[in-house]
């Protein structure tokens, strides 16, 4: 059972891998000399394989079992990730390309990994082991951000030299978990996964707040990855592939250590208080980066990374808890939910360059806002 369970927190730091797309808009912006909206096309495209391609997924997973969508998720993370490498890096739509491949990969991933990590749970372990896996798939997104910069700094290499190092370390998890003998749990009957089954949960006002809380705190995050570094650089004058990269560092770094701690914050804390704590520190950090003083600026990043760290699993899972027959469905529409952070970041790159980058994060700050009332409202149920 360990060794199952160690299989599927590799695919989670293969998750964490596509939240690449982040750091990568600003070096990327400089690298093709892009305006901001068109560097956020990044995040557009691979988030837009969440809309698309999640809930017909998770309706071949309800037929043909999770881990062939788990093996079929890490095949095209590792070409999404080969590409750049194998294929040469010589124009922006080969980047374009990979990122739409990646996201394909990590929706497949988030589908089926998700649930599976409960078949390879201990009896009551499975919040613990899932929280767990969100932690892994934060030190996979660290690495997005630390790579590059080590890279740039010590080993005089350049940023693109995460792509082979990713094709490598996602060939490696598709040996483990091909070779693990993971046995899948079926759930419950309630009957077979369709299209109607999984949008006819959104007319119950509590998933549709849900979901839509996903929406918006994936779209959130994304804007932070992307337009940290931006932010550095515009309001500070850092060098973004030098210094600016610290900043969404920071951000990533505060994310693993906030699932850390939110996997021993709630052996004694309530979901739904934690939740509203959460949120309460987030809009704290991000009213932080209108204050304008760099040490502030760098503190902020790295408490909105604390508080944003356990949302998703938090509304994950107090909506699974809910309805846990219907977990399938939702996990389909929430992992579609993703779709945020195709288009909050490109509103966010829009505003920025018809106003300033500052402005430009009033984006994030309106949909911490919306989460904020979900969090409050929560306390009520």
């Amino acid at each position: 059972m360990k060794y199952k369970s160690f299989s599927i927190f590799l695919v989670f730091m293969a998750m964490g891998f596509a939240d690449a797309v982040g750091p990568l808009v600003g070096l990327a912006k400089d690298a093709f000399d892009l305006s901001n909206a068109v560097a956020q096309l990044l995040p557009m495209t691979g988030f837009l394989m969440f809309g698309l391609l999640s809930i017909p997924m998770g309706i071949v997973q309800d037929k043909h079992g999770k881990l062939l969508i788990l093996i079929a998720g890490l095949i095209l993370s590792l070409l999404g990730v080969g590409l750049p490498w194998i294929g040469g890096l010589n124009h922006y739509l080969i980047l374009v390309f990979a990122v739409a491949l990646i996201g394909a990969g990590a929706t497949f991933l988030q589908v089926s990994g998700n649930p599976i990590m409960r078949d390879v749970s201990p009896a009551g372990k499975y919040s613990r082991n899932l929280t767990l896996g969100q932690f892994i798939k934060a030190i996979g997104t660290l690495s997005t951000a630390g790579i590059p910069l080590l890279a740039k700094n010590y080993l005089n290499a350049d940023w693109e030299v995460i792509f082979p190092i990713y094709s490598i370390a996602i060939l490696l998890t598709i040996l483990v978990v091909s070779t693990s003998g993971i046995k899948e749990v079926k759930s419950g009957d309630s009957g077979s996964a369709t299209f109607k089954s999984c949008f006819s949960l959104l007319k119950n006002s509590f998933v549709l707040m849900m979901v839509l809380g996903i929406f918006m705190y994936v779209g959130a995050e994304i804007c932070m990855s992307s337009g940290m570094a931006i932010y550095l650089n515009d309001q500070f004058d850092l060098d973004i592939e030098k210094i600016g990269l610290a900043g969404t560092g920071l951000f990533f770094l505060a994310i693993m250590t906030g699932r850390f701690l939110g996997g021993i914050i709630l052996n004694w804390m309530k979901a739904k208080q934690f939740f509203l704590l959460s949120v309460f520190v987030s809009l704290l950090g991000i009213a932080g980066l209108f204050i304008g003083i760099k040490s502030v600026g760098f503190i902020s990043s790295f408490v909105i990374g604390i508080g944003f760290a356990n949302i998703f699993p938090l509304i994950f899972s107090i909506t699974v808890d809910k309805m846990p027959d219907r977990a399938n469905e939702l996990s389909g529409l929430m992992v579609t939910a993703i779709l945020g952070g195709a288009f909050l970041p490109p509103l966010m790159g829009v505003i920025a360059d018809n106003s300033s980058v500052l402005t430009g994060f009033l984006v994030p700050l309106a949909a911490l806002l919306y989460i904020g009332w979900v969090a409050v409202k929560m306390q009520r149920t």
